[in-house]
């Protein structure tokens, strides 16, 4: 194999994003290529000329309370007053539900990040005359809801050129329509700091034009004058942010709130006015935060001792397991396991669980076969949500395991590597070439390589509760340090495969190379 050097890394970095239709801003998509947009911006108009009230319906992940951040903040810069309400999941389950619509008496319903399969609900708002507008990017099912107008790029007759967005970039485009209806004085580029935190958070694609809208937005958050992204720059103190401190510091912060309390402390965090507010919402998050990763790792502990090895699917169940954090636990048991995870909550006769997946199938496609035995799901390719009686647990384990053994050559997708690494050329220069490519997500991975003669020195557990390895090792003469994160397994051999990623240590102003191991081959 090849060994990477700084030119050869600069060009296989490069040539990932050559062919970029949208590699600048002033090239991206129009709103006007959506389905029902200008459908929808005329009748959020006349609500605005009429004095109705505006109710927006988000969602409890991030992507829900960034798209909820969004809509509200466009709609104060333009000085009009909305209703915002983002369900609990305890106690209103996901999106638009029938228990939403009884809080909703008059006016005009929007939803983000949700909605396209509210069929019940919507069909409850048009018994009370209310008219119903849906923005979402969810996979649309054979049954679409009533509504006056549905705002999603996966409907099979929207024109829409980039189909793998998240709801807050459909919630900005229609925000953007709006804009250009009532001829409004916003700029738009304001919000490319919350969108980004949206697109990476809810992992979406990072090619084309998420690649672009990210890059500008990593930027915008370092210069943005709302007080939660000032308290989050204050707290990170870095120079240059990258994708991996939204996915791995901003992300799991404002996702806690939905997690595991009520996700309007996260929507209050953003919507911040004063630094106290923010540094005070910040704490709240960060407490939460922390209370999740407790419970996160018991339950991952009892999934894993559920597990069978010989199934196509981690599909494991466990009585009150808490559902804010079963979707975390999903993708860490996929991820270990090298094939998809479903993990289930018992409560009161209901199994609700969540799966993740990094593989080349589609989740919501074969969830689909084992609809008759659910009570509702929703989602897309990597990641869904679904609920059945627990009478019904082990014939849809049945069900899927038969699906997925037709797929079973396509249960992981290993990344690739990019070459050889030479760890004497690992510097401040080659890290710089890696960042300069930044943002890094799905599809368009952070550079990985292969270290095939690591000689081991010696190894030290480390971390509050000793889960992380931290290996010296020994490379054609070059020692160096890495890490390898929830992993506490010692028995190493002497000389060692490696599948590592490189990237910048920052501490007290001090830059250094941090190898990170991804695999040990």
């Amino acid at each position: 194999m090849s060994k990477v050097t700084k030119n050869r890394l600069f060009e296989l970095l490069s040539a990932r994003h050559q062919n970029n239709q949208y590699s600048s801003l002033a090239n991206i998509p129009s709103p006007d290529n959506f389905k029902d947009i200008n459908k929808a911006s005329l009748r959020i108009k006349q609500a605005i000329l009429n004095n109705e009230q505006i109710t927006i319906v988000g969602d409890y992940d991030v992507d829900g309370v960034v798209s909820t951040t969004i809509m509200v903040d466009f709609f104060t810069s333009i000085n009009v007053k909305v209703n915002h309400i983002i369900p609990n999941r305890f106690t209103h389950g996901y999106g638009l539900s029938v228990k939403i619509v009884d809080m909703i008496e008059s006016g005009l319903v929007i939803t983000v990040d949700n909605g396209i399969s509210a069929i019940e609900a919507a069909l409850k708002l048009k018994e009370k005359g209310i008219d119903l507008i849906i923005t979402d990017h969810h996979t649309v099912g054979k049954e679409v809801p009533y509504a006056l107008a549905i705002i999603n790029p996966k409907q099979e007759d929207c024109t829409f050129e980039f189909k793998e967005i998240c709801g807050a970039q459909v919630a900005w485009y229609l925000c953007a329509a709006i804009k250009k209806e009532i001829n409004a004085d916003v700029n738009m580029g304001e919000y490319l700091d919350l969108l980004c935190v949206a697109i990476v958070a809810d992992i979406m694609p990072m090619t084309a034009l998420n690649y672009t809208l990210v890059k500008s937005g990593l930027k915008k958050i370092k210069t943005s004058k709302r007080e939660a992204f000032k308290k989050l720059n204050e707290v990170m103190a870095k120079k240059v942010l990258v994708s991996d401190d939204i996915g791995f510091f901003i992300a799991p912060k404002i996702n806690s709130a939905g997690r595991m309390e009520d996700a309007s402390i996260a929507l209050d965090f953003l919507l911040s006015k004063t630094s106290y507010n923010a540094n005070s919402s910040l704490q709240e998050l960060e407490e939460l935060n922390n209370y999740r990763k407790a419970l996160q790792e018991d339950i991952s502990n009892k999934a894993q001792s559920k597990t069978n090895e010989n199934d196509n699917a981690v599909i494991v169940w466990g009585e009150h397991w808490h559902e804010g954090v079963i979707g975390i636990v999903a993708s860490k048991l996929s991820n270990a396991h090298k094939k998809p995870a479903f993990i289930f909550s018992i409560k009161d006769g209901i199994a609700k669980g969540s799966a993740r997946a990094n593989a080349d199938i589609n989740l919501h496609t074969i969830i689909t076969k084992a609809s008759h035995l659910l009570l509702g799901f929703g989602g897309h390719k990597n990641a869904a949500g679904l609920a059945l009686k627990i009478e019904n647990l082990e014939e849809f384990k049945k069900i899927i395991n038969e699906e997925l053994e037709q797929h079973k050559h396509k249960l992981h997708i290993d990344p690739i590597t990019l070459g050889e690494l030479d760890v004497a050329s690992v510097d401040i220069e080659f890290l710089d070439i890696i960042e300069k490519f930044e943002p890094y997500g799905l599809e368009n991975h952070r550079p990985i390589f292969q270290i095939s003669n690591a000689t081991l020195v010696k190894y030290d557990l480390i971390g509050k509760d000793k889960n992380h390895l931290k290996l010296t090792l020994n490379s054609d003469g070059v020692i160096f340090e890495a890490l390898k994160f929830n992993d506490s397994n010692t028995n190493l051999q002497k000389n060692l495969k490696l599948v590592v990623s490189v990237s910048k240590n920052e501490f007290r102003g001090e830059v250094k190379p941090q190898f990170l191991i991804q695999d040990i081959l």
